[in-house]
């Protein structure tokens, strides 16, 4: 149920993509608007994105099997990061057409249609951008999310472009478009830039955000009471899966099925309260505390 939710959507983002990367090229070509040219390879670049994103959720959610005992989580990770580089490629795309634009110095022939193209993308991807990232969220799909901060940014510089091609049709100022075109590349290079921290960063195994880490430690100040300290406290990000491990020193006269409870109990808590998470814990008796001592 989980896959077929993420699944669709993907596909709803996919469709949308390809609907307003073929009307924004069409309306671009036919007014000779750079802005909206430039859009265009936006929606170009986000169809591509959301193909990755649809790949990365149906793969991701595979079970762990012999090549990847900890799961396929950073398939998402992986896709997420090749949306940034993609998204910095559009970037590089539209300064160098809007530039090419300034020194030619070619006109809007007109820009009515560019701004109906426009005002129909700035209300169609922010309702798939409010429906990716909510599901993204309750989900936990890193993919998702930047396939939906991916739309979110295409409704910031639709709405510059059609500011633009606004201010055009009152002012007749032609150069306005390719300055809009310019606009629209700053903020789609801050997006990329967001994408990358949030995707890229977990793939060098960094540990788990600080309100779950702060979570992990909750649960095991509520059962100190059960043991007598824990040590080597190890965390690490997966995708949406979140593994966690460390060393619980317990009394040596405990018995085996105390120490099994005990760490069931943990991992059950710990799992209410960071989702998707794996938990392994290694017990070790209290002696061993005291042979750790006289060692040193």
């Amino acid at each position: 149920m989980d896959t077929q939710i993420k699944t669709k959507a993907a596909v709803i983002s996919v469709i949308s993509n390809l609907f307003l990367m073929t009307a924004k090229f069409i309306v671009g070509f036919l007014t000779g608007s750079i802005s909206v040219i430039s859009e265009a390879i936006h929606s170009a670049n986000d169809l591509l994105a959301s193909f990755i994103a649809l790949f990365a959720v149906r793969e991701s959610s595979k079970p762990p099997d012999d090549r990847h005992p900890f799961g396929h989580g950073k398939i998402e990770n992986i896709s997420g990061t090749i949306e940034a580089l993609l998204i910095f490629l559009a970037a590089a795309l539209i300064i160098k057409e809007a530039v090419e634009k300034i020194r030619f110095g070619e006109g809007v022939i007109e820009p009515t249609w560019g701004l109906i193209v426009m005002g129909v993308s700035v209300v169609l991807n922010l309702g798939v951008s409010e429906y990716l990232l909510r599901v993204a969220k309750e989900h936990h799909s890193i993919a998702l999310e930047a396939d939906g901060m991916h739309l979110r940014t295409d409704v910031y510089t639709s709405l510059g472009v059609f500011a633009g091609l606004l201010l055009i049709k009152v002012t007749g100022l032609q150069i306005i478009d390719p300055i809009a075109a310019m606009v629209v590349a700053g903020l789609i290079i801050k997006a990329a830039y967001d994408l990358t921290q949030k995707a890229f960063v977990p793939l060098l195994d960094t540990s788990l955000e600080d309100h779950h880490l702060e979570a992990v430690q909750c649960v095991l100040a509520e059962y100190e009471y059960r043991y007598l300290e824990y040590h080597d406290l190890r965390t690490r990000r997966s995708g949406r899966e979140a593994h966690i491990d460390l060393h619980l020193v317990i009394d040596a006269q405990a018995s085996v099925q105390e120490a099994h409870d005990l760490c069931d109990s943990i991992e059950k808590s710990i799992g209410e309260r960071v989702p998707f998470s794996s938990v392994l814990i290694h017990v070790e008796p209290s002696g061993e505390i005291k042979q750790r001592l006289l060692e040193q």
